[in-house]
């Protein structure tokens, strides 16, 4: 049939992957650093990927594609979840994954670092955002950091300026191209969770970090304090 539906110019995409984070129905996918419209029965042609194109690769086209398979988006979103399900390990499953509180950091947490030495400030195992659980033991009074998983290598002082005293998960929405949003609002909304710090790099697929985090604040329906504050590609704190 013929019918409206997204076009990608691939020259003019920057792989930054907001367009798939936009695609409720999960239509495109990120590929080699390019997004592309891998299930045309997923895109529904009202263009939630376009304004959030930086870019100015999408755009629509009249032509021959299958017709939008409602039932089918359901599915695949379902399966999802469930996918989504296995990375969240209370005991056994992947040993990598096991979930872990190093009691010995809240007493350092507050120590003087010595001259020269270098401590960890990670709190907690796992960290990343697609293992952590959605509860936990170490969220319980918390104070959430939410990182980009760049600034730890481009901002030298991480550990003691932002992590120091913290629960830190990080992420990146372009490398996972997934939606943060669902896992972070069960974090905040199910733990009792003081504050929260969102730490990104400057670069513009970072921004789907921030977004999933602040959605995640509005969905919780709680009112707790946060912040957000940008790292620069040289190291440099902008905001």
């Amino acid at each position: 049939m013929i019918r409206k539906i997204i076009h990608i110019d691939e020259e003019k995409c920057n792989g930054c992957g907001l367009c798939a984070e936009a695609c409720h129905e999960g239509a495109i996918d990120i590929i080699d650093g390019k997004a592309k419209l891998m299930r045309e029965n997923f895109c529904d042609g009202f263009g939630d990927c376009l304004p959030n194109c930086p870019t100015g690769a999408i755009s629509f086209e009249e032509r021959e594609a299958p017709e939008y398979d409602q039932e089918a988006v359901k599915k695949a979103q379902e399966a999802k979840k469930m996918e989504d399900m296995k990375h969240v390990h209370h005991e056994g499953g992947c040993p990598g994954s096991r979930m872990m509180q190093f009691a010995q950091r809240e007493a350092e947490d507050n120590s003087p670092v010595s001259a020269g030495k270098t401590v960890s400030r990670l709190a907690q195992w796992p960290c990343q955002i697609k293992l952590v659980p959605t509860q936990a033991p170490f969220f319980d009074g918390a104070k959430l950091l939410i990182a980009a998983d760049c600034t730890a290598y481009a901002y030298a002082k991480m550990h003691e300026e932002f992590m120091r005293g913290k629960v830190t998960i990080i992420g990146c929405p372009k490398l996972d191209a997934v939606d943060y949003t669902d896992k972070l609002t069960e974090i905040i909304r199910n733990n009792d969770i003081k504050s929260v710090t969102i730490v990104r790099m400057e670069v513009p697929c970072c921004g789907g970090l921030q977004r999933a985090a602040e959605n995640a604040l509005r969905n919780s329906g709680k009112f707790i304090p946060w912040q957000v504050v940008t790292i620069s590609r040289d190291g440099n704190i902008l905001d």
